[in-house]
């Protein structure tokens, strides 16, 4: 299982779309992620580290370097195809790379 962290300003709505856009897309396409979706502000250095990926909403500066595979999925949220498919698409082959 591919473990995601999303993550948004406020936690509440646009984190849990992506995750659910993101577990509902990545099952179709064949493969097996959890989505957490968290508040930015809530992230430290050791949740991120038990992740295999972050989908943050837009780029965030952290005090600590990141150290998996990031993807912006912002696009996602305005359910047009043609902005959300690259994101699925990089997200995808992000999960071929890591081989799990």
């Amino acid at each position: 299982m591919i473990k995601i962290l999303a993550a948004c300003g406020a936690g509440i709505n646009s984190s849990h779309q992506i995750k659910t856009a993101i577990e509902e897309e990545m099952k179709k396409r064949g493969y097996d992620v959890k989505v957490d979706a968290v508040v930015v502000k809530d992230i430290n250095k050791d949740m991120m580290d038990q992740y295999d990926i972050f989908t943050p909403i837009s780029k965030t500066k952290f005090s600590f370097d990141i150290n998996i595979p990031l993807i912006e999925a912002g696009p996602i949220l305005y359910r047009i195809p043609s902005m959300a498919d690259p994101v699925f698409d990089e997200l995808e082959s992000v999960i071929k790379d890591l081989k799990k």
